[in-house]
């Protein structure tokens, strides 16, 4: 395995790209560079702000000494331009990193019944459901308070009444459908507007041994299940774990017409301060609030319609 100093510098923007550049000669495998971000609201993508760092990795071998040397002599001619800080030096010791990633990985039990476990790794507690997720690009791994928020009140909804059928509005990795299946659910059907999503929820019922007839994936939101583009446009158990904004557009577009007379809709990616505005979206489109969960600031609601 190889080793490597990572160099590192923060200058301003008028300088980053020079940085980046002289970084370049020297590294083999590119530079990275690293901005805060200004957020204006719950929706916005954010706008790059403040100083840049620049950071590059060079080979730690038998050349790293002079490699060094002429990184900073390149950088004394650059700094006699306009003024320059001094770089940072960080040696890394490279690893076995998804090893070690899976060794940090810990099974996180969830309510009464159900436990969630990396696709690897054993159930320490057999008489749980395991819910199994191999982490990917998706969001929604069981480690977030949303998902486990979502899955408690899932478990809530499962022990009350059989579920039949569910919807999963915004999918992600595809947990939540795997565990209405594994509580009981016939079928659920699962849309994103990811096509990574769509796929890492495809592998994560394979890791469950769900059937492709028990869970049916695919591209959409609410308007292409109202479409009847799926095998079912409702169903009495609807999850959306989501963010409160998009949530409250989703209720607009009608996502109430997908909960069937008498069921529930799981709602979650709700910060304390936006729940009041999302029960009262739920509540103008004819549903109810039967529970509220609450892990550190964020929020999953229980409706009835």
């Amino acid at each position: 395995m190889t080793n490597w100093l990572e160099v590192s510098m923060t200058v301003n923007g008028e300088l980053a790209e020079a940085v980046a550049d002289v970084f370049g000669r020297f590294a083999p495998d590119g530079v990275m560079t690293e901005q805060s971000v200004k957020f204006v609201n719950d929706e916005d993508e954010g706008t790059p702000t403040g100083d840049i760092t620049v950071r590059a990795y060079l080979n730690a071998d038998e050349t790293l000494l002079e490699t060094q040397r002429q990184l900073e002599e390149a950088l004394f001619y650059l700094g006699m331009i306009q003024p320059l800080p001094n770089p940072s030096y960080n040696m890394i010791v490279d690893q076995n990193w998804m090893e070690a990633w899976k060794f940090q990985y810990r099974p996180i039990p969830i309510g009464k019944r159900q436990i969630i476990l990396p696709a690897w790794m054993d159930s320490p507690d057999p008489a749980r459901i395991a819910i199994r997720i191999n982490p990917g690009m998706a969001f929604g791994t069981g480690t977030h308070p949303t998902t486990q928020l979502c899955l408690e009140l899932l478990e809530v909804v499962s022990d009350k009444s059989s579920i039949s059928t569910a919807i999963d509005i915004g999918c992600g990795s595809g947990i939540l459908s795997v565990a209405a299946i594994k509580l009981g659910a016939t079928m659920a059907l699962g849309v994103d507007i990811d096509e990574a999503s769509v796929k890492n929820s495809r592998e994560n019922a394979t890791n469950n041994g769900i059937q492709a007839e028990a869970f049916v994936i695919g591209l959409g939101s609410v308007d292409e299940v109202r479409a009847g583009k799926f095998p079912i446009s409702s169903a009495p158990l609807v999850l959306a774990n989501i963010l409160a904004p998009v949530l409250i557009r989703l209720f607009d577009a009608r996502m109430a017409d997908l909960i069937e007379p008498g069921g529930h809709i799981i709602l979650s990616g709700i910060l304390d301060h936006q729940a009041d505005g999302v029960v009262a979206s739920a509540e103008q489109h004819g549903l109810k609030l039967v529970e509220k969960r609450q892990i550190n600031d964020w929020v999953a609601l229980l409706c009835a319609k």
